[in-house]
């Protein structure tokens, strides 16, 4: 069958739905926005006019065989997939449902240790047994990146058992890694490949961008298309091409962690999207290349770090600034902030820009505010350097305490000192990025403390019950 890409059978529905004027005696009570507060409505209007319900017409997320089944299809030809899946939960529910329909209880599998909070959730949630895979210390970025591949089929020879691979590509910062060899030898063992590349929707548009994991033959791949394409916030899409995993599993799951109620807005964003990414020509991206040029050497010019170099393996349109040595990440970040440029994140020595699928139109203010801010933290007090180079000691890891075990032990809190060699009850997360520095069931380590201890000092946003109070611990016994 031959698609039309310029298609968005989904939102011109809604938009059809809308020029109708409909009468509305069902849900959302917004009535089509008629009734909204006046001090939001202008705000609001365009976007309530279409968010409708499951009504005649615009078909259902859950039993799609309308216009959202159309432009499902659409994205699957698109990604070419087997069939494409539209989430409404972002990237956290299709790693959940992912991990959901790929494993049982007490299940294996190969994880790379520096992923997602959501990954660890999809595992918590299925009570599988997770073999951590850790990442390799990349002196050229000054961060974790990948595993190694030879550490990745240590584990697949080890648990030749394991039900999946879950893996992290591209990382936060656009590093990719040989996943082409990982998968096939992966898939020599009869281990499917399940990824997540919520930052790589647009390495649909082939290169100088990196190839995607489904290209590359990954089994269930999910992808935020918010993060670089121009959706709306929490809209992604789950893509399979596998026999490895049952596609009724996958929706069920997804029935499951979904709202039965998905929001359309953000369902037709995804359709537009596709749509978009499709009709994007070559001396587009060009323009969108030279733009990243453009703003790199602006930043350049600042004196108090330095713009990491760009590589061909990697995504260009990431931006990262390595602060000099008694600077903060954190504080060159807030910098920026005071002068109205939002960075995606900060870490205790790297700040992260994200270019767009377009020409940045604010160049003149940006080189500006790089003078101004540089002049700005000369002035700042310094702060010492941190070493996460020991954060990951073993290269295959397992948790100390197993889901099953814990969900029958109440926690405790205690102070931060007294934590050390207690098994964690909670997960220890700096957001952004979201990867947990230390994961519940996971021993608690000196190295743990110290690392959190000194990013709470420098102003590191931790996710986790109120920290500054202690962290949950499993101590003895303990049942609930």
């Amino acid at each position: 069958m031959e698609y039309d890409y310029t298609e968005t059978p989904l939102y011109t529905k809604l938009v059809t739905f809308k020029n109708n004027k409909p009468i509305s005696f069902h849900v959302p009570g917004h009535k089509h926005g008629s009734l909204f507060p006046p001090y939001a409505k202008d705000v609001y209007a365009d976007v309530l006019s279409i968010d409708a319900t499951e009504l005649t017409g615009l078909d259902d997320l859950h039993a799609p065989d309308g216009v959202i089944h159309q432009a499902e299809l659409l994205a699957a030809d698109y990604f070419k997939s087997d069939y494409t899946f539209f989430l409404v939960g972002g990237s956290t529910a299709g790693n959940l449902a992912m991990i959901l329909s790929s494993c049982s209880l007490g299940d294996k599998l190969i994880v790379q240790r520096n992923c997602h909070k959501s990954v660890m959730n999809g595992l918590e949630l299925s009570g599988a047994r997770p073999i951590f895979v850790a990442p390799e210390y990349d002196e050229t970025v000054d961060r974790y990146t990948a595993p190694k591949i030879e550490s990745i089929k240590q584990a697949i020879d080890s648990h030749p058992d394991a039900k999946g691979l879950v893996l992290t590509y591209p990382d936060y910062f656009g590093k990719t890694f040989d996943m082409k060899t990982i998968i096939d030898y992966a898939h020599q063992h009869g281990i499917p490949v399940l990824v997540d590349e919520a930052h790589g929707v647009h390495f649909s548009l082939g290169a100088p961008f990196p190839p995607s994991s489904l290209e590359l033959g990954a089994d269930l791949v999910v992808q935020s298309a918010h993060k670089m394409a121009p959706s709306m916030t929490m809209s992604s899409y789950l893509h399979m091409r596998t026999n490895a995993v049952s596609t009724h599993r996958v929706r069920h799951f997804l029935q499951i962690i979904q709202s039965s109620s998905p929001s359309y807005p953000l369902m037709a964003s995804l359709d537009i999207a596709r749509s978009f990414l499709a009709r994007l020509k070559r001396e587009g991206v060009e323009g969108i290349l030279e733009s990243v040029r453009q703003v790199r050497s602006i930043l350049t010019a600042g004196n108090l770090w330095s713009v990491l170099p760009e590589t061909e393996k990697d995504d260009p349109l990431k931006i990262t600034l390595q602060v000099q040595a008694g600077m903060s990440g954190f504080t060159v970040a807030k910098a920026f902030e005071k002068n109205r440029i939002y960075p995606e994140l900060a870490t205790h020595n790297q700040v992260l820009f994200v270019h767009g699928l377009a020409a940045f139109q604010e160049k003149d203010q940006l080189n500006v505010s790089v003078k101004r801010i540089s002049e700005q933290l000369k002035m700042m007090d310094k702060h010492a350097t941190i070493d996460i180079g020991k954060l990951f000691p073993r290269p295959i890891d397992e948790l100390s305490m197993d889901y099953q075990q814990m969900n029958k032990r109440k926690a405790i809190r205690v102070s931060v000192e007294k934590a050390i060699g207690e098994v964690a009850a909670d997960s220890i997360i700096p957001y952004p990025p979201g990867v947990p520095i230390l994961i519940k069931g996971e021993r608690i380590t000196v190295d743990h403390i110290v690392l959190l201890t000194e990013l709470m000092e420098q102003g590191a946003n931790i996710q986790t019950d109120d920290i500054a109070k202690g962290i949950y611990i499993y101590k003895g016994d303990n049942p609930l």
